[in-house]
């Protein structure tokens, strides 16, 4: 089955656990090591001949033209991560109209194609926000993939869907949504295949995770990480105990990790997926 490989594109400063000691206006302070740590996973990638989705943020995509392009000639699907990290259901929807605006206006105008896939800022799009998938549609966005079916003292909306599916409820209508990766366990949803849980699960578990997805659901993993993740020497942000046990614990595995991911399961992008599922034309615009 053909899962799928998503990676956020963002710098280790620009996260939302340092948000409260790293605002958006330092973030030209900080040593950048987005490129590098980008370059990695790309080359990861060649070596087992794997196409990714790059969920990019707007600010890292003017500073670094050259590395959007690169991603995109590389044969990748270059998505959006809104433009400067702000938590979805921190803005008004005019605010999130115009930063959403601004980086899909970014990232086409480098790749020379239309940007069709979303991903907000730490899944903030939560039931208090769902009025931003109305802006994605009208944006011209295909799919969104910011809601991740759990509960989390950040994100979540538990009783979302698990699995990809055409919105067709109050907001979004005509929108595909593409739900980060749960499993159903004591009547409660599990994340599975991404960023902290990736690192800090044993590995076992996550693959044992995904292999229930295809072999039992018959559904696809969508899996996702951060260039930052394989980056275990990034400068240390002193934050909160818990902001930086989500962030630091286990970057020394996460390469190795994803290496093993590599070997044993097929991935690729999510509009591939899509059109496998027949939720995408070939076009790349949504059914």
């Amino acid at each position: 089955m053909l899962n799928v490989l998503t990676i956020d594109v963002e710098d280790y400063y620009q996260v939302s656990n340092f948000e409260p000691v790293v605002g958006f206006e330092n973030w030209g302070r900080y040593e950048s090591r987005v490129e590098k740590n980008t370059h990695r996973l790309l080359d990861l990638l060649d070596r087992h001949h794997t196409k990714a989705t790059f969920f990019v943020l707007g600010w890292v995509a003017e500073q670094n033209s050259s590395l959007v392009r690169e991603i995109h000639e590389r044969g990748h699907e270059v998505a959006s991560h809104g433009y400067s990290h702000r938590l979805v259901y921190t803005q008004t929807p005019e605010q999130f109209r115009e930063e959403t605006r601004r980086c899909k206006g970014i990232l086409e105008q480098l790749i020379g194609r239309s940007i069709q896939g979303y991903r907000a800022a730490s899944y903030s799009i939560t039931k208090e926000s769902a009025w931003a998938l109305d802006v994605l549609r009208e944006e011209g966005f295909a799919y969104d993939s910011s809601i991740f079916p759990i509960h989390h003292d950040r994100y979540g909306i538990s009783d979302s869907p698990r699995f990809c599916h055409a919105l067709d409820g109050q907001y979004g209508k005509g929108l595909v949504e593409v739900p980060l990766s749960t499993l159903r366990i004591a009547g409660q949803n599990v994340p599975i295949a991404g960023g902290g849980y990736f690192r800090i699960f044993p590995y076992a578990i996550t693959r044992w995770g995904i292999r229930r997805l295809n072999l039992k659901e018959h559904q696809p993993a969508i899996v996702y990480l951060h260039p930052w993740e394989v980056d275990p020497r990034q400068p240390r942000i002193q934050a909160g105990l818990l902001s930086r046990f989500r962030h630091y614990r286990n970057l020394d595995k996460t390469e190795s990790r994803l290496t093993r991911l590599l070997q044993g399961f097929q991935f690729g992008p999510v509009r591939e997926m899509l059109r496998e599922k027949g939720l995408m034309e070939p076009s790349g615009t949504a059914y």
